[in-house]
């Protein structure tokens, strides 16, 4: 807002009050929901620690359950257990909001299988096949917690660098250069006040001599 450009008048001032205390209030709330959003981050920040630390452990030992599996029942009879499954797993995507920002919420069904709904015969596999379909029915169940919580965090971040954003200009920018208006006005109006007051002096000297 360039200062010539400003009318200095008593309207102009009137407005500039009332977008400065406008902006002031803006500021504040945007700074209460940054700091919350904040807030927010660093829970899912430690959830997602430990969702990464599981499913690494998860991923580790299905990876030591397939070799085992191929060692024990070769890679044929591991692949013909595999394709015996009929039933996939099901994803339901729904969401849920977090002080206004609209992050994931990953419901999971059919992922973890009873004997039966796995398909193959239960008489020509060995309980090795068994403890790797297991072993890989909990690394998805991992998989799909991790992404949810990644996606949440990743979410939360961008909010609170376009919140920060926001807060910065109100600071930084748009409420100085509206207080420097405001005070330019007022120092022009005492200015112009005074010059009249000057101007009527002389007069009223004029009439009276």
């Amino acid at each position: 807002m360039a200062l010539r450009d400003i009318k200095p008048t008593r309207s102009e001032l009137i407005n500039l009050k009332r977008k400065i205390q406008l902006s002031q209030r803006g500021y504040k709330i945007l700074k209460m929901k940054r700091d919350g959003l904040i807030m927010e981050f660093f829970k899912v920040l430690a959830e997602a620690k430990d969702t990464r630390g599981d499913l690494l452990r998860k991923y580790e030992h299905a990876v030591q359950m397939m070799a085992i599996a191929n060692t024990v029942e070769g890679a044929i009879g591991v692949k013909s257990a595999a394709f015996s499954v009929k039933e996939v797993p099901q994803i339901t995507l729904k969401s849920k909001n977090i002080m206004g920002v609209i992050v994931p919420q990953i419901e999971s069904s059919k992922v973890r299988k009873t004997l039966a709904d796995r398909g193959y015969g239960v008489l020509g596999t060995s309980t090795v096949i068994d403890e790797t379909a297991s072993s890989f029915e909990e690394l998805v169940e991992a998989i799909i917690e991790s992404a949810e919580i990644e996606t949440t965090m990743k979410r939360l971040l961008d909010e609170i660098e376009k919140t920060k954003r926001r807060v910065n200009a109100l600071e930084f920018k748009v409420i100085p250069e509206l207080t420097e208006a405001r005070d330019f006005i007022k120092m022009r109006l005492d200015e112009m006040e005074r010059e009249e007051l000057f101007r009527m002096k002389k007069i009223k000297s004029r009439n009276t001599a």
